[in-house]
């Protein structure tokens, strides 16, 4: 799953209000974020296999310290008690505790059972929706549309920035996801591995973004 986690993000905007959209992305989309390092430091592996599911030519062959359940329920704690720390805001630490554990509910549903419960697992968890594209495009784009019309609704734009900049990046999450879908196989492990942490770039235009925006208190 991509946009989807991108959705929830955006939705979090409006029980969230007062934390800005990147720290939102960063928190749904963390362990995501985590992975590709893992994979350059040979702490995780992830194959090439075209045809490997209807959706995506990857095979997650092992990646226990990024997405076992055990896991990313220690790096939601670790995210919300660091943004507790810092903001002293525990309703809000929560939230991004919950975008964190949304990241493997929702991959759950999309995956073919290769998620651990826990590292050295031997149960693995996936409902595969992947089998199906059709079935993938009708879970992730309603998550995604949902997502952005919410934060829509709960912000507004200040200037230009506020307003161009927040379509801009919908438009281009909607791209990667189009390419994801319908693009060849990524050329090499490698090169994953440096796509994903070009998120991160992901995640500073929601910054920019949400500081062009104010909150819309009609709503």
């Amino acid at each position: 799953m991509f946009i989807g986690h991108f959705g929830v993000g955006f939705a979090a905007k409006s029980v969230a209000r007062q934390v800005s959209l990147g720290w939102l992305f960063a928190a749904a989309q963390f362990v995501d974020l985590l992975w590709p390092t893992l994979l350059l430091l040979g702490v995780e592996r992830v194959r090439i296999a075209p045809g490997a599911t209807a959706v995506t030519p990857l095979a997650f062959e092992h990646y226990p310290v990024s997405h076992s359940l055990a896991a990313v329920l220690g790096w939601a704690i670790v995210v919300g008690v660091a943004y507790l720390l810092v903001q002293r805001n525990i309703r809000n630490s929560l939230v991004l505790a919950a975008l964190v554990v949304s990241h493997w509910v929702l991959d759950a549903i999309v995956h073919r059972p290769d998620l651990p419960l826990y590292p050295g697992s031997a149960a693995l968890v996936g409902m595969n929706a992947w089998s199906s594209l059709p079935l993938t495009i009708a879970i992730e784009v309603p998550i995604f549309i949902l997502g952005a019309w919410s934060y829509a609704r709960t912000t507004k734009p200040v200037d230009r920035s506020g307003r161009w900049g927040f379509a801009g990046l919908a438009v281009f999450l909607l791209a990667i996801q189009a390419g994801n879908l319908f693009g060849p196989p990524p050329p090499s492990v490698e090169a994953i591995a440096w796509i994903g942490q070009a998120q991160w770039l992901l995640v500073l235009w929601a910054f920019w973004v949400d500081d062009h925006r104010r909150l819309n208190f009609g709503h």
